[in-house]
């Protein structure tokens, strides 16, 4: 019983939102790509090259700020990649997303490499601290898992309240979900596909990298290659398990952000099972929750079909 209070406390709670960060942006990006019909597998290299953007442009200003805005940018390019590739030119998009991925990986090598001579890694960055919210943090219990965050995490959880307004609740929103669903009946009323799915895509990959960026500059403090780790493809189940909804992607993203704080903290209690198991975890549980999910979450109904226009 004891075990279990050490295990279960609010650090725990405040564990789970920081690991679930990254996911919900990652989730949300593939939300907002998914519902105009254009599948992103690319979520985890514009997530990688988000973070290896933050590390450098932090690394030569010193501003981690400027860090986030230039990892959302290149991860907006890789959106802009995908959205060319696919919208244009009518290229396989699963095919086009695994090419962004194998590019996302070696890119940063070849110019850390250049730059600082160390394929591997940056050095140690300026980071975003996490800061307390006045009023929050005073409070026993809810003050020790919500007051004291990183200002990315607060930034995510509203971009799930914001990204569910835009997606629900504007005119824009209800376009997106009519490309998702109907292409050609939205175009004969008028309304623009391709220009609909060319911004969605670029901020999925915009969103994409603001997730990675919290990797280098909030999380770890420096930019590793590869230290996505599959979180991309993560962001991704959690987008199915949440069946293409913001608040659907943040329910699934705390589920794995809590196993991933969950093995973090047995490990660090010195819980008798092998560390190797603890780290696999997190992506057991997401083939079962995928697994779970076969035949029972529904895709938009264009989603991975090229739009033709007659």
């Amino acid at each position: 019983m004891s075990m279990l209070l050490n295990i279960f406390t609010p650090a725990l709670a405040a564990g789970t939102l920081g690991m679930a960060t990254p996911l919900i942006f990652g989730s949300i990006s593939g939300t907002f790509s998914e519902r105009t019909g254009v599948i992103n597998l690319g979520i985890e290299g514009m997530m990688l090259m988000g973070a290896f953007g933050a590390g450098m442009a932090t690394l030569i200003t010193g501003n981690p700020w400027i860090g986030v805005l230039f990892g959302g940018l290149l991860g907006a390019v890789m959106g802009l990649i995908h959205a060319v590739m696919c919208i244009k030119f009518r290229a396989n998009q699963s095919v086009v997303g695994v090419g962004i991925n194998i590019m996302a990986a070696g890119i940063p090598a070849i110019i850390l490499q250049f730059y600082w001579g160390n394929p591997g890694r940056t050095p140690m960055l300026e980071s975003i601290e996490n800061i307390s919210v006045p009023l929050l943090s005073r409070i026993p219990v809810l003050g020790d898992m919500f007051g004291k965050l990183n200002p990315l995490t607060y930034l995510a959880l509203l971009l799930v309240l914001v990204s569910h307004i835009i997606i629900f609740k504007t005119p824009f929103g209800l376009r997106m979900r009519a490309v998702g669903h109907h292409p050609k009946a939205v175009d004969t009323v008028g309304v623009n596909v391709f220009r609909i799915r060319y911004i969605c895509v670029v901020t999925s990959g915009f969103l994409a990298g603001i997730g990675g960026s919290y990797l280098a500059v909030a999380q770890l403090s420096m930019f590793v290659n590869g230290m996505t780790a599959g979180r991309g493809f993560v962001a991704l189940a959690a987008m199915i398990f949440g069946k293409w909804t913001p608040l659907g992607c943040l329910g699934a993203a705390l589920l794995f952000g809590f196993s991933d704080a969950l093995q973090m903290t047995l490990q660090a209690q010195g819980v008798p099972i092998p560390s190797d198991f603890l780290l696999m975890v997190p992506y057991i549980l997401t083939m079962i929750a995928l697994a779970g999910l076969v035949g029972k979450a529904v895709a938009p109904a264009s989603n991975g079909k090229p739009y033709i226009k007659n």
